[in-house]
């Protein structure tokens, strides 16, 4: 029903995949050159999808739109609170309390303000390696020390190291566990013995947590997510973030759900969270909310099938690369160490070498170098180019050490 095989062209729309990648990913600016001309890069890095949004939201917006005035907006409408716990009701079983409801312009800058509410001067973050990069940066620009905790890593799967965990929970100083749920980058659901274990030492060193959820939409399709909230149904030192952004492509519509448990926290966020919501924001969450699980159930197929071509494309075509494929995101997490040196530029490497946009296991905090992260949520056809450049890359690199050695 929904065609997930167009390509569009997002150049001159501001956006950030084909207008930022020279400063985020190179930290450059527009005179960095390449061989290959903007255009032609395939683009598998920032977390945006290349699939058109559902015409269900375009819809909602455009109802909007009829209203013909944008003034100052918040959410005050309890319509958006029924749809968003309606959607966290059918899909896992979990629901929240309507005051508990703040929202955010997205997860990272309320990671941001959180982390200064939460934590005085000496206290330290807590989160496991590799990671989403902006929760130590969160901790950073509010001048508080991250402890990481390394997850385990056994024939190309992760769990965690629950004995190291709840070593470094018991920081005196560790105040403030930071959860990726499902997690970036390796793609992990964690299930439920795992989040009790978490929960228990989160309990046992009374640690505030915040739940990141922005991926709980993605799931392959055999795997359920279970929000930490479900587990812990009393714990009010408990933060989940929620979004539709990653979910229905809409990450510049700049919308999140921050539910916050404990009433303290809450005022301070409302008392010093100067936000007003963006209307047509709101109509698009809350129609993605209400008619959107039909598109999102045919993309998390068309999710399934791109990452089972990955794994089989590399397989063949890599045979050392490791990757299993992610339970959850569309984000495919690859072990790429037999085939580079540890201080290796990997997407540097790509950019010049194959003409492919990724990101490199250096911007995942630690315990992530010699990895690439590549989106898979492209039309099948970019996602054949773009790996066929990375393989061969690699491949025509390997050949020329080859005969240099020889």
């Amino acid at each position: 029903m929904y065609d997930f095989d167009e390509i569009i062209d997002r150049r001159h729309t501001n956006a950030m995949s084909t207008d930022g990648f020279r400063s985020y990913i190179f930290h450059a600016d527009d005179s960095m050159t390449f061989p290959y001309k903007d255009e032609e890069f395939i683009r598998m890095w920032v977390a945006d999808m290349e699939f058109a949004t559902p015409d269900v939201v375009i819809d909602a917006i455009k109802e909007r739109l009829d209203k013909r005035i944008f003034g100052y907006t918040r959410v005050f409408e309890k319509s958006y609170y029924d749809a968003f716990v309606g959607w966290c009701q059918r899909r896992y079983g979990w629901t929240f309390k309507r005051e508990e409801l703040v929202m955010s312009n997205g997860v990272i800058p309320a990671l941001y303000e959180l982390v200064d509410y939460i934590l005085k001067d000496d206290e330290k973050v807590l989160f496991l390696t590799p990671s989403y990069a902006y929760f130590k940066y969160a901790a950073d620009v509010n001048h508080k020390e991250s402890v990481c905790s390394n997850l385990i890593y056994e024939n190309g799967r992760y769990s965690i190291d629950f004995n190291d965990l709840k070593e470094k929970a018991s920081d005196p100083k560790v105040k403030l566990f930071i959860l990726c749920n499902p997690h970036n980058p390796t793609g992990r659901v964690w299930q439920e013995d795992e989040l009790k274990k978490m929960a228990q030492i989160v309990e046992d060193n009374n640690l505030w947590v915040i739940s990141d959820e922005i991926h709980c939409d993605l799931l392959r399709t055999c795997n359920q997510h279970i929000p930490l909230g479900k587990i812990m149904p009393t714990y009010q030192k408990l933060v989940t973030c929620m979004a539709p952004s990653k979910t229905f492509n809409l990450a510049g519509m700049m919308i999140s759900n921050i539910m916050i448990r404990d009433e303290e926290l809450r005022n301070i966020w409302l008392d010093r969270h100067y936000n007003f919501d963006n209307p047509l924001s709101i109509a698009a969450t809350q129609g993605a909310y209400e008619k959107g699980e039909p598109w999102l159930k045919e993309l998390c197929a068309y999710l399934d099938k791109n990452f089972e071509f990955t794994k089989t494309y590399l397989k063949e075509n890599l045979p050392q690369a490791k990757m299993e494929i992610s339970e959850a995101t569309y984000l495919a997490w690859v072990d790429l160490n037999a085939y580079f040196d540890k201080d290796e530029n990997l997407p540097m490497f790509f950019a010049y070498k194959a003409g492919v946009l990724l990101e490199g296991g250096n911007m995942f905090v630690q315990h992530s170098d010699g990895f690439i992260r590549l989106n898979l949520a492209c039309p099948k056809s970019t996602l054949e180019e773009g790996l066929k450049r990375i393989c061969d890359a690699i491949n025509h690199k390997h050949t020329e050490k080859y005969l240099g050695e020889k």
